[in-house]
C-alpha cells in the first residue's frame, strides 16, 4: 500500500543496495525518533522534532469516511467537511444565544421543505413557494449573526499555508502548516471545531455541494466513468458508493444525517494527530492534552460494514459521453498490510511507472494506440480489501476494444513469463527513490506517519515498507497475477462518446 502512487524516474544509475540500505536508515531514523503517545480519552498523537524550520506541520486524521456512511445518506461525511469550515459557539460568532434560534428555525423550516418536495408529483408547488421563501428570510436574519469564514482568517492571520481537508471512503484529513509558536492556537481552533461545532449555512452548502456534483460528476467524463466502475465492482460494500453522494441521497441530506457521521468522527479513537517540525514533544502534548483531552470518549459500537462477496463473473459496464473514450480494468485483490498487497505495489510499477514502463512503453510509445495508460494499486481506498486497477484512453482513431484486448493479453504475459530480474529491480529502485522524496518535508511526514497509523494502527508500517518490498520476487508477481487477474474477478467499465 503506497500513500501515493506516483512514482518518478530518477536515479537508476545508483546501484539498488546503495538505494536500498540508504532509504531503509533513513526510514530507521524517522522511526525511531517518533513519539507515540495516547491520551486518556483514547485519542492517539504522533510527534517529530525536526529543528529546520521555526515551523510544524499538523495533521488530524479521523478514521471516518464515506464508508461509514448509512444507506441512503451517502454523502453526509463528505458535507460534514464542508460544515466544519462554519464555525464554532464561539469562532465567527456574533451573538450565538441568538443566532441558535435562528438556526433552530432554519432547520425545522428546511426538514418541511424537504419532506414536501419528497412527495414529487403529490408535492404542494405553493407550500414549496412559502417555505423557500421563509427559508431565504431566516437565513438573512442569521447573517447578522456570525462572521463568515473567520477559521479561515484565523489560521491566516497566523501565518498558516497548506490548510486543506479531504473526504475520502475510509478516513476525513485536516491539514495546516504554521509557525512553530502557535501550536496553541490551531489546538484551540480544532478542539473547538470538534467540541463547540456550529453547522452553519447547511441547507447553502448543500447545494454548494451538489453543485461539485455537477462538476466534477455528471459534466466530468472521468468522474462519470469512474462512478460507474466502482458502482459495478461493488455490489454490496459501500466502497461502491461515491464519496460525494448519489444526487438523490445529497439533495434529501438532513442535519441529523451530518450530526450522526458526527457523532463518529470526534470519537477520540479514530482520531489520530501528527505534529511535525520545530517542537518540544513533552510540551506539545500538554497543550494537546489540555485542548482534546475535553473530548469524551465514545462508548457507541461502529455500525457493521458488511463484506463484498468474492466475484464469480465478469461484469462489464458502457457509459456514454460526448467525450474522448476511456476505460477502466480492475481486478479485487486483498489490502495491507496482506504480502500481496505489496506484491501489487511493485506490479503497478512494473506496469506503468514511467515512460519504459511495460504498459507505457508498449501502447503508447511503441504502438501508438493510447494516448495515457495508468496502474493503480488500492482502489478506491485501503481499509477493505480493494483493487487492482488500469486506467486506460485510446488515442484517435483506436478505439477501447482494441486498447482492451492489448492489455489484456499483457496480464496474461505476466502469469506466463517471469518479470526479468532487470525489470523487478528497476521497478524497486524506482519505488526506493520515490519513499525518500516522499519523506522530504515536516508535512508529507506527518501525513504519511497520521495515514498509516489511522489507517493500520501503527505508523511504522512505512519504516519496515522497502524491507518488504525487497523479498518480493518475480514468481511473487506471477503467482498473485494467477490468483487475481481472472476474468471472473475482473470489472471492465468503458466510456464511449455517443452516436448522433
Amino acid at each position: 500500500m503506497k500513500q501515493n502512487n506516483t512514482y518518478g524516474n530518477k536515479l537508476f544509475f545508483i546501484p539498488a543496495i546503495i538505494l536500498c540500505l540508504a532509504a531503509s536508515a533513513f526510514a530507521f531514523d524517522l522511526e525511531k525518533n517518533v513519539v507515540k503517545a495516547k491520551l486518556k480519552n483514547g485519542l492517539t498523537v504522533l510527534m517529530l522534532e525536526r529543528h529546520l524550520s521555526p515551523t510544524v506541520s499538523l495533521y488530524i486524521r479521523h478514521r471516518v469516511g464515506a464508508a461509514d456512511e448509512a444507506d441512503g445518506e451517502s454523502g453526509a461525511a463528505h458535507l460534514l467537511e464542508h460544515m466544519m469550515f462554519k464555525g464554532t459557539t464561539t469562532i465567527g460568532a456574533k451573538n450565538y444565544t441568538l443566532e441558535k434560534k435562528i438556526l433552530d428555525a432554519i432547520e425545522k423550516t428546511g426538514t418541511t421543505l424537504d419532506k414536501e418536495k419528497l412527495k414529487g408529483q403529490l408535492a404542494d408547488p405553493k407550500i414549496i413557494q412559502e417555505l423557500s421563501a421563509k427559508l431565504k428570510k431566516l437565513h438573512d436574519q442569521q447573517k447578522k449573526y456570525f462572521i463568515p469564514s473567520e477559521l479561515d482568517r484565523l489560521y491566516t492571520q497566523n501565518g498558516g499555508l497548506d490548510m486543506n481537508a479531504s473526504t475520502g471512503q475510509d478516513v476525513t484529513t485536516y491539514q495546516v502548516s504554521l509557525p512553530a509558536n502557535k501550536i496553541e492556537l490551531w489546538a484551540r481552533i480544532e478542539a473547538d471545531r470538534l467540541i463547540n461545532p456550529v453547522f452553519r449555512e447547511f441547507y447553502t452548502e448543500r447545494d454548494v455541494v451538489m453543485e461539485e456534483r455537477r462538476q466534477r460528476v455528471e459534466a466530468d467524463p472521468d468522474g462519470k466513468l469512474y462512478e460507474q466502475f466502482l458502482s459495478a465492482a461493488y455490489k454490496i460494500h459501500p466502497y461502491g458508493r461515491p464519496v460525494l453522494g448519489w444526487t438523490q441521497d445529497i439533495m434529501n441530506l438532513s442535519p441529523d444525517a451530518v450530526k450522526k457521521i458526527f457523532a463518529q468522527y470526534r470519537a477520540p479513537e479514530s482520531i489520530v494527530i501528527a505534529v511535525v517540525g520545530d517542537i518540544n514533544p513533552q510540551e506539545t502534548l500538554k497543550l494537546i492534552e489540555k485542548y482534546f483531552g475535553r473530548i469524551p470518549a465514545n462508548s457507541k459500537k461502529k455500525n457493521v460494514i458488511p463484506a463484498e462477496p468474492p466475484q464469480t463473473e465478469e461484469r462489464k459496464v458502457e457509459v456514454l459521453f460526448d467525450a474522448n473514450p476511456m476505460m477502466i480494468i480492475g481486478y479485487h485483490k486483498p489490502t495491507a498490510p496482506a504480502y500481496d498487497d505489496y506484491v501489487f505495489d511493485v506490479l503497478e510499477t512494473i506496469l506503468t511507472t514511467g515512460r519504459t514502463s511495460r504498459l507505457y512503453n508498449l501502447l503508447v510509445t511503441e504502438m501508438g494506440i493510447a494516448e495515457s495508460v495508468s496502474a493503480s494499486n488500492g482502489t478506491p481506498a485501503t481499509r477493505y480489501p480493494n483493487l487492482f486497477t488500469i486506467f486506460a484512453k485510446p488515442r484517435f482513431p483506436h478505439t477501447n476494444t482494441e486498447l482492451e484486448d492489448v492489455i489484456l493479453r499483457e496480464i496474461e504475459k505476466i502469469k506466463t513469463q517471469a518479470i526479468s530480474d532487470s525489470e523487478l529491480a528497476k521497478a524497486k529502485n524506482q519505488m526506493k527513490m520515490d519513499y525518500i522524496t516522499n519523506l522530504d518535508s515536516n508535512s508529507k511526514i506527518a501525513s504519511v506517519l497520521s495515514y498509516y497509523e489511522v489507517l493500520l494502527g501503527d505508523y511504522r508500517y512505512f519504516s519496515n515498507y522497502l524491507n518488504i518490498i525487497d523479498k518480493v520476487s518475480a514468481a511473487d508477481i506471477q503467482r498473485a497475477a494467477k490468483l487475481y487477474l481472472n476474468k471472473e474477478n475482473r470489472t471492465i467499465a468503458v466510456l464511449d462518446r455517443k452516436k448522433d
